[in-house]
């Protein structure tokens, strides 16, 4: 089940907000654990054990790091405990090709590695569990000796499959005790439509010739059709993330939750660092504070700020998926990341379009990495966008791009950076009643646009739903 589908947004929504109002407060936690799991189940019951396995087994240790002897010992064992379900479950098939490709042989023994499937949503939760057991460790936060609140913390159905990555600690206070008013109800709302909207308008049309332009021998692209592509589809993972993200954050809002930013204008950064501050916040902070700064950080000089840098990075990319294409992908922004550091105190200060010119085709082009099917893909596609390849005749640009898809790229372009900066200066100046009436008016549209779109049937894939 995912937010931008019929059966969410008219029949389990509804359901679920109608009863956890009237819902006495002590019962909150229960009804929405019970909520999560039947959301998590709907698409995933094959995989409800998994969850539940990672549930108790961190409750166990989160118990355990509240004795005083063997902590250290405790804490190695969590992170064990998460990564080895994470690796068998993500990346067990990734390892078993990629040693039968080396061995030049099919390997028997690894045969049946190859057939796990990916549960939903897994590199999610075994992350917030993880930084739930290291946060007790560290004395961030005290052990939760009721599985009730823990349980609701890990499976929260707003956050469950695609974050944004919640820690325990800001949400340790709501789990016991939070308000529901009509104010953050309302503001809930607003952000999930706008979430909704993003998704469902923005993302869903520019998937199409995504998708379609992608699917093409790279010989018959065309230097614009290569480009036309690769923009596309940078459009469509921020939209189709940024506004799962929204939707999650918007759903918090209703159910008394503060979630944390997660994305903050990235394609109007002035660098690839930039970029990174902006781009899925709570995921970057998570490996800063749990595996960049634990390694050392930039505290041990320039050669070994280098390779904690780079490290994070090759994981971060093999968080994003069991392919060598994501761990390139993670190497090649660690090694822009890296060469920015090293050069940031010997490079002139160029002007700003310039720096965000720079920033941007470094992400676009990472981005077709992403999106790639394999290494020798990407490099046909890079090839396409620097004009190796003439294309063919038979595929032209208005092919893939028809008017009201033409329309929501532009559209996407304009709000991923120019509308909210200048609305954001306008806003200031404008009465305050007129901005309520204004935001009423513009959620009631939009969701009827989405309501119209999903009951159409149009083409709605999700990026991230299998991370």
């Amino acid at each position: 089940m995912v937010f931008s589908s019929v059966i969410f947004l008219f029949y389990f929504l509804p359901v679920m907000l109608v009863a956890y109002l009237v819902a006495p407060r002590s019962w909150r936690n229960l009804l929405l654990l019970g909520g999560s799991l039947l959301f998590y189940g709907w698409g995933e019951a094959r995989y409800l054990w998994l969850i539940l396995l990672s549930i108790c087994g961190n409750y166990l240790f989160g118990l355990l790091l509240g004795c005083s002897r063997g902590r250290r010992l405790t804490v190695t064992l969590a992170v064990v405990f998460n990564l080895s379900l994470l690796g068998l479950f993500k990346y067990a098939g990734m390892f078993s090709e990629t040693a039968e490709y080396f061995a030049d042989r099919p390997l028997p023994a690894l045969e049946r590695f190859k057939s796990i499937a990916l549960p939903l949503g897994i590199s999610f939760f075994t992350f917030q569990a993880m930084s739930y057991v290291i946060d007790v460790y560290r004395g961030h936060v005290p052990v939760e000796r009721r599985p009730l609140r823990l349980a609701t913390y890990i499976v929260m159905f707003p956050q469950l499959i695609a974050g944004p990555i919640v820690r325990y600690e800001s949400v340790y206070a709501e789990l016991r005790s939070r308000r529901l008013s009509p104010e953050l109800f309302a503001k809930g709302v607003r952000i999930f439509i706008l979430g909704l909207a993003s998704k469902v308008l923005i993302a869903n049309a520019v998937s199409v010739p995504a998708d379609g332009i992608f699917g093409l021998p790279v010989e018959e692209l065309s230097f614009s059709l290569a480009w036309v592509g690769a923009v596309s589809y940078m459009l469509q993972i921020y939209f189709d993330f940024a506004g799962y993200s929204w939707m999650a954050i918007g759903l918090g809002y209703m159910l008394g939750f503060h979630f944390p930013k997660n994305f903050d204008l990235p394609y109007t950064a002035c660098s690839v660092a930039d970029f990174w501050r902006r781009w899925h916040i709570s995921l970057s902070t998570w490996f800063r504070d749990y595996l960049y700064i634990p390694l050392g950080g930039n505290r041990h000089g320039t050669v070994r700020t280098g390779m904690n840098l780079v490290l994070v990075f090759l994981l971060c990319g093999l968080w994003h998926g069991a392919s060598w294409t994501f761990v390139l992908w993670g190497a090649y922004h660690g090694g822009f990341l890296l060469g920015e550091r090293l050069f940031r105190d010997r490079s002139p200060r160029f002007p700003v379009l310039l720096r965000h010119g720079y920033a941007m085709v470094v992400v676009l082009f990472g981005w077709v990495l992403f999106r790639a099917d394999s290494i020798t893909h990407a490099d046909g596609l890079w090839r396409a966008m620097l004009g190796f390849y003439s294309g063919g005749e038979h595929y032209t640009v208005p092919r893939f791009l028809p008017p009201d898809h033409l329309v929501a790229l532009v559209v996407g372009l304009l709000l991923c950076g120019p509308v909210p900066v200048i609305w954001s200066r306008l806003r200031v100046s404008v009465d305050g009643r007129v901005l309520d009436l204004a935001r009423v008016i513009a959620s009631a549209v939009l969701l009827i646009l989405c309501a119209a779109s999903l009951a159409s049937g149009t083409y709605n894939p999700f990026i991230y739903f299998r991370f």
